[in-house]
């Protein structure tokens, strides 16, 4: 396999797994990148994390942080010319929390905080000429109250923004509104909570054609739940299964999960369950949820996350841990033929205000399409950033592409700082070892690769943003494409 590149040559010897195969590498295309980092008390959860979309008809939507009071949403083509900016100016009160695109335009979510009230409100671009429409309030929640929320269909052509009524803290309700892609109002709707106790998690989902599907981790973080609500319909269709309990003397409950929507309606779910006194690992529990008919739930074997499997984990990632920790779920991916890849990671931090956060393995868990465990796999890598970078730069990024899957990293690997490539075959398994992609990433305490902006335009052809090496101040829009 090749990268090939238009601007510059050379030639790079890797090897297998930790040594990088030897690739040909020339940089296609560099544009000019203004970056200011992002600012947030949680650095595990962002908003935002995906900066750059990608457009059906060619070129890409990116959300730019300008200044400390300006964003833009600006449109580039698949040669990085941008072809017009949309300026976002934001006070100190305001912040961005959610972004997407449809057919016509871009919607950019904004919160505001103010003396009396939240707000969260919808700006639209139109993406033909990135003119702006009046900004549109789409909730308002009391200062006291939770933050309200928002989330977009798969095809970013519905939303449901949110506030939560609570008592004592608890959840009681949801107040909602859905969307359409130009900001009418289809429908107002509440989600009641009162019979489900006093610990539970829950998140709204939205599919393109506007239905709601409201998921529930709860019974005291044991069970999984999804409750579909139509527009049409006063009909409230729930479907639950308990992948918590007691086994062996001891109690088991959910540590972790995820929740993804397809754009078929059809919703996956996972969960690693742990026990609860002495905190152990206990296992890896998959559910789909089909509403269409009848409806179906399909609950998958679990997987046992057993000493042997530790000592799989310690000898990919190069350690000697007693126990598995911080292992987060990140990605529920899923192949055309309906092939699932759960994916989670090891993240921290190192502990204290302003301790660097690290990024290690990655655990791979293969599903048929019947839900059948077919295969796992573990990817070592070692991964540091500075706590002002968060995980904004660590991690990786994921692209699904007929049965391969495609994961890109930013790592030093035999002393070479680069962007890395590593393709997994869904129906297999099987990993092939990194390649670097030639970008000759900075690796210094200054901002050197940015994730958030990393996108594929299509199987071959990547985008990214990083700084070449340590002499330049300055980021690069780089588009890459692979031979």
């Amino acid at each position: 396999m090749r990268f090939k590149y238009l601007l510059a040559a050379g030639s790079l010897a890797c090897g297998l797994l930790l040594t990088p195969v030897s690739t040909w590498a020339q940089k296609v295309k560099s544009a000019a990148f203004s970056y200011i980092p992002e600012q947030s008390d949680d650095r595990y959860n962002q908003r935002v994390p995906r900066k750059t979309l990608t457009l059906p008809n060619g070129g890409f939507l990116i959300l730019a942080h300008k200044s400390a009071t300006e964003y833009a949403v600006e449109r580039y083509d698949a040669d990085l010319k941008r072809q017009w900016t949309a300026a976002l100016p934001l006070t100190a009160e305001q912040a961005i929390d959610g972004f997407a695109s449809s057919n016509g335009q871009a919607l950019v979510v904004i919160y505001q905080k103010n003396g009396a009230s939240q707000t969260l409100s919808a700006q639209a671009v139109d993406l033909s000429n990135g003119q702006k429409a009046p900004l549109k309030k789409l909730v308002e929640a009391g200062t006291r109250d939770r933050r309200p929320g928002v989330a977009f269909s798969p095809d970013g052509s519905k939303l449901v923004a949110w506030r939560y009524l609570t008592r004592d803290v608890q959840i009681r309700s949801i107040s909602a509104s859905v969307f359409d892609e130009k900001l009418t109002k289809l429908k107002d709707r509440s989600y009641d909570f009162s019979d489900q106790g006093a610990f539970f998690s829950t998140t709204l989902h939205v599919g393109n054609d506007g239905t709601q599907y409201v998921t529930l981790v709860s019974d005291e973080m044991k069970k999984l739940t999804v409750r579909r609500y139509l527009n049409t319909s006063n009909d409230i269709k729930v479907m639950s299964v308990a992948v918590g309990g007691v086994f062996g003397g001891k109690v088991v409950n959910v540590f972790d999960s995820r929740f993804a929507l397809q754009p078929d309606n059809t919703l996956y779910a996972a969960a690693i369950c742990n026990e609860r006194e002495s905190g152990l690992y206990h296992s890896l529990k998959v559910v789909k949820f089909d509403f269409s008919g009848e409806g179906d739930m399909k609950f998958a074997p679990e997987f046992r996350f057993t000493p042997e499997y530790l000592a799989e984990t310690n000898k990919a990632s190069g350690a000697a841990a007693k126990r598995l920790e911080d292992v987060y779920l990140t990605d529920l991916l899923l192949t055309e033929e309906k092939q699932l890849v759960v994916v989670a990671e090891k993240k921290y931090e190192e502990g204290g205000d302003n301790s660097p956060g690290h990024t290690r393995e990655l655990h791979l868990f293969g599903y048929n399409e019947f839900q059948s465990p077919t295969w796992h796999s573990i990817i070592g890598k070692d991964q540091v950033a500075p706590a002002a970078e968060g995980f904004s730069s660590i991690g990786y990024r994921a692209a699904v592409f007929g049965q391969d899957i495609q994961f890109v990293t930013w790592e030093k690997i035999k002393n070479k700082s680069d962007l890395y490539l590593r393709r997994v075959n869904a129906q297999t398994g099987v990993v092939q070892e990194p390649k670097a992609l030639g970008l000759n990433v900075a690796a210094d305490q200054n901002p050197s690769y940015v994730k958030d902006f990393t996108a594929w335009l299509d199987a071959k052809t990547l985008i990214g943003v990083s700084r070449p090496n340590k002499k330049s101040a300055a980021l690069m829009l780089n588009k890459i494409v692979v031979k």
